[in-house]
């Protein structure tokens, strides 16, 4: 019966196993099938405190993940088929193999909505992104598409408007699904054009995104349009199959947790980053709140 095991391998999950493990507790972390979660399909990372010039995001998992494995975190490479609770405490099978801890930390992230395209997953972080507050930034000056109907396609058009020259809110309906308010801000904004009725069919680009292929979702029109860049903001979904009936979750889908706290409804299990987080979604307040996972699940030990 171990003190804890993390399941989960992103700046949430490698928070918590460096304060676990420099808090002696041992842990065991299962990385899953997509170690280092979506800072691995980032390029480069200037928001992250402690690196001046930036990094990119598959070295900071690395560096974090070294961190965590240097104070003693167990660190396994396979995916959790199953967790439920035990006499005093959690089991854990993966690949067939049973592990028990008396503290489970649930860091499992979110999983962006892609927009489905071939070329998407091969130019993501190389001018597709799903994340204007990571990525705004670095399209200062140029023109960038975002897909989405809803409140947050409407508030990251706006974000975009700081960095972009032109940004072009697409939507393959004739009308938005976002609340009036936020709409109204959209088109009072003279940097934001509107096009309805139209969706993006492929992304054109060999090492970096030149363009876009557009369809007339009304008329079956067929043209290509120059773009730098191509945001999707059609929503996030938390990676929760795992503690489906097993851990209250809120009316999105996220895992609920007691405001301030890392805490779900049944003891012993915690929660952190994007998996109970559906508003910030950013490295460094998942980081935090594995922190206070790890910090939480040692208080809850020591009782």
């Amino acid at each position: 019966m171990r003190d804890v095991i993390i399941i989960g391998s992103g700046p949430a999950g490698w928070t918590a196993a460096i304060y676990a493990a420099r808090a002696d507790l041992k842990p065991l972390v299962f990385e899953g099938h997509e170690p280092g979660g979506q800072l691995m399909t980032t390029t480069e990372v200037e928001n992250f405190p402690g690196f001046e010039h930036g990094i990119q995001g598959p070295d900071l998992m690395q560096v974090m993940r070294k961190q965590a494995a240097r104070f003693g975190t167990e660190i396994i490479s396979n995916m959790v088929d199953s967790l439920k609770q035990i006499d005093g405490g959690f089991e854990v099978v993966s690949k067939g193999e049973a592990y028990q801890a008396k503290t489970v930390i649930l860091s499992t992230g979110a999983t962006a909505r892609r927009l489905g395209l071939d070329n998407e997953k091969r130019l993501y972080g190389h001018g597709v992104s799903a994340c204007a507050t990571c990525d705004g930034f670095f399209f200062k000056g140029k023109n960038v598409i975002i897909v989405g109907g809803g409140d947050s396609a409407m508030e990251e058009s706006s974000f975009l408007t700081r960095f972009a020259d032109r940004v072009y809110l697409m939507h393959r309906r004739g009308e938005f699904r976002a609340s009036k308010i936020m709409q109204e801000r959209v088109r009072n904004n003279q940097k934001i054009e509107i096009v309805l009725n139209t969706e993006v069919t492929d992304i054109l680009g060999a090492d970096h995104v030149e363009g876009v292929v557009l369809k007339d979702t009304v008329s079956g029109e067929i043209r290509e349009m120059k773009i730098d860049g191509v945001f999707a903001a059609i929503g996030h979904e938390p990676n929760v199959a795992l503690v489906k009936g097993l851990i209250d979750l809120d009316e999105k889908g996220y895992v609920k947790t007691v405001p301030g706290t890392s805490k779900t409804n049944i003891e012993g299990l915690f929660a952190c980053g994007d998996v109970q987080d559906s508003r910030y979604r950013q490295a460094v307040t998942a980081a935090g709140s594995g922190c206070m996972a790890a910090l939480d699940a040692e208080k809850f030990l020591s009782h």
